[in-house]
């Protein structure tokens, strides 16, 4: 007999699985709102959330994360205010962790963190006016001192070289292997770092002599495209709206950040340079380059260079804007472009 009703609870099982019943998930129970019903907000903004119990079941208390850091814990379910200052932008995720019945249950929701002021304008004034290699492919630009190290591109064509900016004549130049295309550098420790685009390889030369001294990959980050540092931390962007920190040691990525205005984010973040404590970034086929908060993305800045590719030689491989680097004098940069004659050194101005 015993067995006989086994059988029959099994059967029963069977059938409501079969019937479409289905276990229910966290989801299906709660629900996290936000009062004012927005999928975007600032970092100024704080915003008030709750959980909405879909099935009536009694909430005792709640503990709220974003992207893993406690945020706000209640007991009950009161209405309590996120705090979102000192975020990085992006698409953060807001995590609930539920107690109800005696029971714990995990829900998440995705919000979009943006910019809290919109990036001031910016323009320029040529100052002076240097030779630059028309066959160069710039893909980085850096200062040391007073001599200038610049990474061109194209397969079968890239190199590393070190240059006279006043003159243009290269001084010392490498040549990488046909299979790697290289792309932006940064000088740090009396090592340059060189990325190259789709190879997933990223080369170290001894500053002095220019001899490769050892290779490194990527970790998640998405391709190599420009470098710059800090001093300590190594900056690298992807292709993406991404800048990935690197440990200037070993090279391992430890986090990014992401490019976003006051509205949208910001693609194809190509060149990095950094200057006076910020990223100025080259957004590629743009013709600007924006001024970057390194701690949580927020785009503060755009200088519209779009009319200085005028001012090149006009030839039938003339590409973008490409090419920024700092020597230290204040609000001056040395730009160029893919297949510029042209380095400009350019006064920054606010509209």
């Amino acid at each position: 007999m015993k067995i006989y009703k086994q059988v029959i609870v099994t059967a029963l099982v069977i059938l409501s699985v079969g019937c479409g019943n289905k276990p229910e998930k966290d989801s299906d129970l709660f629900a996290i709102e936000i009062k004012e019903g927005k999928k975007a907000f600032t970092v100024s903004d704080v915003p008030m959330v709750s959980i909405k119990s879909k099935k009536n079941k009694a909430i005792e208390a709640v503990k709220y994360t974003l992207d893993g850091l406690e945020i706000a814990s209640v007991n009950g379910n009161k209405e309590t205010s996120v705090n979102l200052s000192e975020k990085k932008l992006g698409i953060r995720t807001i995590e609930a962790t539920i107690t109800s019945e005696g029971n714990t249950y995990s829900i998440s929701k995705n919000i979009t963190l943006l910019a809290s002021t919109t990036p001031k304008l910016y323009t320029y004034t040529i100052l002076e006016i240097y030779p630059h290699d028309i066959e160069a492919y710039t893909q980085g630009l850096e200062f040391h001192n007073d001599t200038l190290y610049e990474s061109t591109g194209q397969y079968k064509e890239s190199t590393l070289r070190k240059t006279n900016y006043t003159t243009g004549s290269i001084l010392k130049k490498v040549a990488l292997q046909d299979q790697y295309f290289a792309e932006g550098l940064t000088i740090v420790n009396d090592k340059i770092f060189q990325l190259t685009w789709r190879e997933n390889t990223g080369f170290i030369y001894d500053l002095r002599t220019m001899d490769k001294k050892g290779s490194f990959v990527y970790g998640e980050s998405k391709e190599g495209w420009g470098l710059c540092n800090n001093g300590s931390v190594i900056f690298k962007s992807d292709g993406t709206e991404k800048i990935w920190t690197l440990n200037a040691e070993t090279l391992a990525e430890e986090g990014y950040i992401e490019m976003y205005t006051n509205t949208s984010k910001i693609p194809k973040v190509n060149e990095l340079e950094w200057v006076d404590g910020k990223i100025y970034a080259n957004i590629y086929q743009q013709g600007a380059i924006a001024i970057v908060n390194p701690e949580n993305g927020a785009v503060e800045g755009v200088i519209d260079l779009t009319s200085l590719k005028d001012k090149v030689t006009q030839h039938d491989a003339l590409d973008v804007l490409n090419g920024i680097a700092y020597k230290g004098e204040k609000n001056i940069l040395y730009v160029t472009g893919k297949n510029w004659d042209r380095l400009f050194k350019i006064q920054i101005i606010e509209k």
